[in-house]
């Protein structure tokens, strides 16, 4: 048995809160093209492309994505993504450990030494920023972290801190000053701040930094991280995905030991 959640808008396609389907060990995909046929005639169309889907709470992007197997008594929550919003913060899971996501408006005198007054101030909590102009979209975001997470599970990281794993796989160096150069915060650039730690005071700091926040993802980076990467269209053509680019600086993060 299955207990597929709906939330917002979904509530308003299914007509109800909550389905219960009699499976187990099925892929989301598979549960997709489930909820598809269960659809009642005549309500909005559910959007697949743009949906976030939780297993237990975890976002099923950072697991296997639609290929993520669903097993018995397992929880889903379905959440469509509404775009064109205000969506500042952003949270989720990767291997048990809590994340959350903000971005941050660029200021003339914002430099390293307001991550430094952050980890000062929130001990608690490991803190990195990523310049908005490394960051796709969350499929990049999240890969990336996924990446940095696993590589710290098996005692291969980059450097001695997850912190400095992630920045150097956003800006594809091998070098921690020079991607500190590459995809750090610099003044008057937004940035994308990744926060790790217990939700108690990943709340407190988000509060405390509202003021200061930016929408996610609000500009299209593709041309300047081609160019920046040396990407042809000739490689993107070699890719079979709809996030080609994505995946390809993904696999270079991947390899850069």
């Amino acid at each position: 048995m299955i207990t597929v959640k709906l939330v917002g808008g979904a509530k308003k396609i299914f007509l109800t809160d909550k389905i219960e389907l009699d499976k187990s060990d099925i892929s989301i995909q598979g549960l997709i093209d489930l909820l598809l046929v269960e659809k009642p005639k005549n309500t909005p169309k559910l959007d697949t492309e743009n949906i976030l889907i939780a297993i237990n709470g975890t976002d099923s992007s950072a697991m296997e994505g639609k290929s993520t197997i669903i097993k018995n008594n397992d929880i889903v929550s379905i959440i469509p993504v509404i775009h064109g919003g205000s969506t500042k913060t952003m949270s989720f899971e990767i291997l048990k450990k809590q994340i959350r996501i903000i971005s941050i408006k660029g200021q003339k005198s914002t430099d390293e030494t307001f991550l430094l007054d952050l980890r000062k101030k929130y001990p608690k909590i490991k803190f990195q920023a990523i310049s908005s102009d490394f960051v796709l979209n969350k499929y990049h975001l999240k890969k990336i972290l996924d990446l940095s997470f696993e590589n710290e599970k098996n005692k291969s990281l980059l450097s001695k801190k997850i912190e400095t794993d992630i920045l150097m796989r956003f800006a594809l160096s091998k070098q921690i000053s020079d991607a500190i150069k590459i995809a750090g915060i610099k003044p008057k650039n937004d940035f994308i701040l990744i926060m790790i730690g217990n939700k108690k005071y990943l709340d407190l700091v988000s509060n405390a930094l509202k003021p200061l926040s930016a929408d996610l993802f609000k500009k299209n980076h593709s041309d300047y991280l081609k160019k920046y990467f040396r990407i042809s269209k000739k490689q993107l053509e070699s890719i079979y995905s709809k996030n080609s680019l994505e995946d390809i600086i993904i696999e270079k993060a991947t390899i850069l030991l």
